[in-house]
């Protein structure tokens, strides 16, 4: 792909200048203190700005982001304008039908505050009709694997507390474009062109995103009216339009009509829930996730079982390196796949998992010379999704990290009459193996992918910043902040090196009727073109099965706030269509 290109050709010229994965360039003061940076060959600059800063995946939402912000917003009314936009611009992504998690650095209270926006199952639906109809897995697309959405209710909790201008104000930008329509960006016309064509027997689906029967080439101008409609409704009428209202029953009426089972009741008691972010201090720094049903905790986990190696004396993107990751990574993946689930129903030891006994005991399954092929998962009381990640500061130092998301692409495929967004398929990660923590099961959250990150440094915020793409989430969660803890990289370079991804781990969704949902053969790691060649033979003698692979790498934003100077610092990676930008 064209986007591609130019970071392709500068981490070629950094191997060939540098094919060990040594050091380049000097002491970097943003990133690990006196540390030597690693391959610092990014494609852009930091941004720096003193009082505000937005980083989205499309640099429109970022222009309405900074918009809000100029205009009174607190960092919350400006993350839910660029959110509402990108609904629009990014449906292979996100929207009103997919679900939204967010940590909030309050200023005033200094103290990080979680938020778990995600949909339950329907009531309706149970795990004997799955097995009714001779299912051992929910399908992806069409009507069983959709949860209530709860991005709408999500919007307007985070609102609650920490907006400041109403939300008339803060949908404004969204609508307009939707009304009168933007030009679609060229990764994002990639992603709508590979998954439109695929859902166009979708009830809705063609009229609302196939415009003249096909997807937007990059640079058409696209519209939207039914989500103009939508977002007017929830702008004057707020959440309980879209949970209690009008809107409610245009969407169970569409359900009933193509055999999904959420009704009434399902969104009338849908709620989000505020959560207590947890975290673990790596080498000095306090790296803070949300608990499950997401899987941030992973990223704590690897971390804790990489922090007693000296990565900086194997060097960046070695060998040695990436093989100590990627082993922690699968070890790390195992009680994700055992552990993690709603805890309303499962008790997931969160703390247990975390801890940094735990992790010396797990340690000892990383065989630093040989990639293991199969790991079991611990007892610590003894891929393939689409998203948008976002992170705005504003003026008052506050900071939001958010991600949203319909799961796969454009989700279930179903899209409501004249409502203008995707039901997402978030379900599809429930297990239907009796017995397991995530098991299907009504009104029940289900595993989920999507994870925002913060990190702060002696009890003050110090970075927010996200990595998109399903199962790579927690392995980008890692390597970014090694690059920039470890190697002294700044933001942007730390987003831009190039990465591994590991797949291949034992999944959440269980094991019944599907072998490939426990790792047997140790799974596959692919290599982005930065990673020499002398790496990838090396990789191969400690037993690593390499695949080639174009994307799957993730999707980057970050914000970090300067103390010292007093100002924010944005990144954004060239992997995206984003745009960091600030005031």
């Amino acid at each position: 792909m064209k986007s591609l290109v130019p970071f392709a050709v500068v981490t070629a010229l950094a191997v060939l200048l540098f094919p060990s994965g040594g050091y380049a360039f000097g002491p970097e003061s943003g990133g690990g203190g006196d540390r030597i940076s690693g391959l610092a060959m990014a494609t852009r600059s930091e941004v720096i700005a003193q009082h505000g800063m937005a980083a989205t995946s499309q640099p429109l939402a970022t222009q309405v982001a900074l918009d809000i912000l100029k205009g009174g917003g607190s960092a919350v009314d400006a993350a839910i304008a660029a959110n509402a936009t990108l609904a629009l611009m990014e449906p292979t992504g996100c929207g009103l039908g997919g679900d939204l998690f967010a940590i909030v650095w309050d200023a005033k209270t200094k103290k990080l505050h979680g938020l778990n926006a995600s949909g339950r199952s329907p009531y309706g639906l149970s795990l004997q009709h799955f097995r009714d109809h001779g299912l051992t897995s929910i399908p992806p697309l069409g009507p069983l694997p959709v949860s209530v959405p709860g991005c709408v209710d999500g919007w307007f909790t985070l609102h609650r507390r920490f907006g400041k201008l109403p939300m008339t104000k803060i949908l404004a930008p969204a609508i307009d474009y939707a009304s009168g329509g933007f030009p679609v960006s060229e990764l994002i016309a990639h992603y709508w062109w590979r998954g439109g064509f695929a859902l166009r027997e979708m009830p809705n689906f063609a009229q609302t995103f196939l415009p003249g029967g096909r997807p937007p080439k990059k640079g058409d101008r696209f519209k939207n009216p039914d989500l103009a409609r939508t977002l007017g409704i929830l702008a004057r009428d707020g959440r309980d339009a879209f949970y209690r209202g009008a809107l409610t029953k245009i969407m169970v009426a569409y359900c009933e009509r193509v055999g999904c089972f959420l009704r009434e009741r399902d969104f009338a008691e849908h709620t989000s829930t505020w959560v207590e972010p947890v975290s673990t201090n790596y080498r000095g720094y306090d790296v803070w996730e949300l608990p499950p049903n997401g899987q941030g905790i992973a990223a704590l986990q690897i971390l804790n079982l990489i922090e007693s190696f000296d990565l900086v004396k194997m060097g960046h993107n070695s060998t040695e390196y990436l093989h100590t990751l990627i082993e922690a990574k699968k070890i790390a993946y195992e009680d994700r796949a055992r552990h993690y689930a709603d805890m309303d129903f499962a008790d997931v030891p969160v703390q247990a998992l975390i801890s940094k006994e735990y992790a010396n005991r797990r340690r000892e399954l990383l065989d630093p010379q040989w990639a293991s092929r199969s790991i079991p998962a611990g007892d610590p009381r003894l891929s393939h999704g689409d998203t948008i990640y976002l992170t705005v500061a504003d003026k008052d130092r506050n900071m939001v990290s958010l991600i949203q998301s319909n799961y796969r692409g454009f989700g279930s495929g179903l899209v409501p009459d004249g409502l203008g967004f995707v039901f997402q398929d978030r379900g599809e990660l429930f297990s239907l193996e009796e017995g397991h923590p995530n098991v299907y099961a009504p009104h029940k959250r289900p595993f989920h992918t999507i994870i925002p990150a913060f990190v702060t440094k002696d009890g003050m915020p110090w970075m927010s910043f996200g990595v998109m793409g399903g199962d790579m989430q927690p392995q980008g969660h890692v390597q970014v902040l090694c690059n920039i803890i470890d190697f002294g990289m700044n933001l942007q370079e730390a987003g831009d090196a190039a990465r591994f991804h590991h797949v291949g781990s034992s999944e959440p969704s269980g094991e019944t009727g599907n072998d490939a949902a426990k790792m047997t053969d140790g799974g596959t790691v692919t290599l982005e073109s930065g990673i020499g060649a002398s790496v990838r033979h090396g990789l191969l003698k400690r037993g690593h099965t390499i695949h080639e692979a174009i994307g799957g790498f993730g999707g980057y934003q970050a914000i970090r706030y300067d103390a010292e100077r007093d100002v924010y610092i944005g990144a954004s990676e060239s992997r995206k269509d984003g745009h960091a930008a600030g005031y």
